[in-house]
């Protein structure tokens, strides 16, 4: 990976003859490789990689209700969480892939190479653990694990894809390798009219890049938007919405057969149905704040490649169906980036939604044999940060805070609702809610009230009087 962000990357464009529209690009490995770590982040670190990029800009970037939930739980105060880690653990969340990405030829992730401690081995009998969290878990021998080892990182032939080969990209993000045949790859681009094309030589740098990923998540036409500069011409036609349903149908609702329902309680205002706010437990703030640590090609597995990201969503299925085996880097780059797992510890073992949990695993070798692995202790299980019991407000863009009566008291008196107008509904949020949330969370900024079907009636008018 390059240790600064001067690295760029050179993209041969095609572009319509009217000069409205990219027809499709070709880039090589290494820049189609970055395309693809963009399904390996987490949601919370997008989130807070365009917040640091963007942050000078006048109009913040806002991912759906994501941003907001991000910031609400940074507000959240460190005693709000069973230890000030976990609040740092959900702020900035690893992704499994982390050593994959830092061997990128440009990481956008902002990661850190993984670090690995363990204790005295002089003094630890037979065989010492290793542990990936400093100076929080006690080895076999009662000894506290701070010193730091070392791992060798093993020569590759690509991050993702192999280094040899070129690609052809679409507009909205489709990805083909460029083997195939010269019509059948127009045919496959929905190109049908090549008269007065023009070919540029384009330049990608670290901007573009986050240009890239910012407009993948907000548009269908990404490429046309950043080369062509045209993200205001297509209006809203262009832009990603909130479309509900979740494919139930192909989820396996065995992974998970011990989670139990959360309950949501939340207040509606009569006269408009308009949602106020949620009350919830901490069980439920728990399954909010995970979000951040999924990342995004795990939700396109939950949503099946339908998560309102078209652009994402075209990638997604570009490497499940467009992009062979024998064109990426291993044996296993595919389903791992298919069905991608959560870095250790972040969700409990009965999480509502069935994703992937892995176990730490005797993988470290040296000269006294294999070290054992030891996972962080979480103070009441792993995937469980905010204290409880206790009950926290959730705004319908998902900002948590903890509840209090007086607070809600002043809000209503502050909007001029009185209590003779508003009413409570309960919910029990299961496995299907639990996705609908979710897919809310993406692109709407009103997620409870679009997951949960809440639907504000418009207020009466007055009869208006003819004029004659």
């Amino acid at each position: 990976m390059s240790v600064t962000k001067d690295v760029s990357f050179s993209l041969k464009v095609v572009i319509n003859k009217q000069k409205t529209k990219v027809l499709f690009a070709e880039a090589e490995s290494d820049f189609v490789d970055i395309l693809i770590s963009f399904l390996t982040l987490p949601l919370g670190t997008i989130v807070k990689i365009l917040k640091k990029h963007y942050k000078d800009e006048e109009a913040p970037v806002k991912i759906g209700s994501l941003t907001s939930l991000y910031n609400g739980l940074a507000n959240l105060d460190g005693d709000n969480f069973w230890t000030d880690g976990l609040h740092d653990v959900l702020l900035n969340p690893t992704s499994s892939f982390r050593d994959e990405c830092l061997q990128l030829k440009l990481d956008i992730s902002d990661s850190q190479p993984t670090k690995y401690f363990t204790c005295n081995p002089h003094h630890c009998q037979p065989i010492p653990c290793l542990s990936i969290y400093y100076d929080t878990v006690i080895c076999g021998c009662s000894q506290i694990m701070k010193r730091e080892v070392g791992q060798n990182m093993s020569e590759t032939n690509g991050v993702f894809t192999i280094n040899t080969m070129s690609f052809i990209i679409s507009d909205d993000l489709r990805v083909l390798p460029n083997m195939m045949g010269f019509v059948q790859t127009l045919k496959d681009l929905d190109v049908t009219d090549t008269n007065g094309t023009e070919l540029r030589n384009v330049t990608f740098g670290f901007n573009e890049i986050m240009d890239l990923l910012k407009a993948s998540l907000q548009s269908r036409t990404p490429l046309t938007d950043i080369i062509l500069n045209k993200s205001q011409m297509y209006g809203d036609s262009a832009r990603t919405k909130y479309e509900p349903g979740v494919p139930l149908d192909r989820i396996d609702k065995k992974a998970t057969p011990n989670s139990k329902k959360m309950n949501l309680k939340v207040i509606l205002q009569k006269s408009s149905n308009k949602l106020l706010f949620a009350q919830a437990e901490d069980d439920f703030v728990d399954f909010l704040s995970c979000f951040l640590a999924i990342p995004l090609g795990g939700v396109e597995h939950l949503l099946g490649s339908n998560t309102c990201f078209k652009s994402i969503d075209n990638l997604h299925k570009s490497v499940a169906d467009l992009i062979s085996d024998k064109y990426l880097a291993s044996a296993g780059t595919k389903n791992r980036l298919m069905n991608p797992k959560l870095f250790h510890g972040y969700i409990s073992e009965n999480f509502i939604l069935p994703l992937n949990n892995p176990t730490l695993v005797p993988t470290y070798d040296c000269a006294r044999g294999t070290i054992k692995f030891a996972s962080i202790n979480f103070v009441k299980g792993q995937g469980k940060y905010v204290r409880g019991p206790r009950m926290y407000k959730i705004t319908d863009d998902l900002t948590v805070t903890p509840f209090c009566m007086a607070s809600a008291i002043s809000t209503l008196e502050y909007l001029n609702i009185p209590l003779s107008d508003i009413k409570e509904m309960e919910f029990q949020i299961g496995l299907e809610e639990a996705l609908s949330i979710l897919k809310a969370s993406l692109t709407s900024t009103s997620a409870l009230s679009d997951a949960m079907k809440i639907n504000p009636m418009l207020m009466k008018q007055p009869k208006q009087e003819p004029y004659y």
